[in-house]
């Protein structure tokens, strides 16, 4: 059994500015403050260049080191990635993570999309995890939007961060 959450966001920046932040390793972490349960991002590690079958170790503020192996990547269109290696509690609950993220254009910016499945350890759990992941990622995701979107203002200058 799996739980879906999607958040959707426009974004004041061209699809290359957003699939840039999204791929950044030093940028990045500070988009995704977490939410409730849901740890903060403090640091990624590339294991390699960011291409098909590449990973990245995803370190949080709750001391988890996730793992990001990538399943999509279309520049400046879409990045999806399969997230594993939780720990207990968490991994009691939930299997794996399935992450899609689409840039759309738009005449003025461009349409954030970001998609996540969770693959449930067993169907039992729904009715726990349903309400975790459905009000806590969701929270924590569309704080990451904002977060996203405002790093991808121009500054004073007109000039892309």
């Amino acid at each position: 059994m799996e739980i879906r959450i999607d958040v959707a966001r426009h974004v004041d920046a061209t699809p290359s500015r957003v699939f840039a932040l999204l791929l950044d390793p030093v940028a990045f972490p500070a988009t995704f403050r977490g939410y409730g349960p849901i740890a903060a991002i403090e640091r990624i590690v590339l294991d390699a260049p960011p291409a098909l079958g590449s990973t990245r170790s995803i370190h949080n503020a709750d001391g988890s080191v996730l793992r990001e192996r990538i399943t999509a990547l279309e520049p400046p269109h879409r990045h999806a990635y399969r997230l594993d290696g939780f720990v207990a509690p968490f991994a009691w609950l939930v299997r794996a993570g399935h992450a899609d993220w689409r840039i759309d254009t738009q005449p003025s910016g461009s349409l954030l999309r970001w998609s996540y499945r969770f693959e449930l350890t067993s169907p039992l759990l729904w009715p726990l995890c349903w309400p975790l992941l459905r009000v806590c990622m969701k929270a924590a995701m569309t704080r990451c939007l904002d977060a996203i979107a405002v790093a991808c203002q121009p500054d004073e200058t007109g000039d892309r961060r």
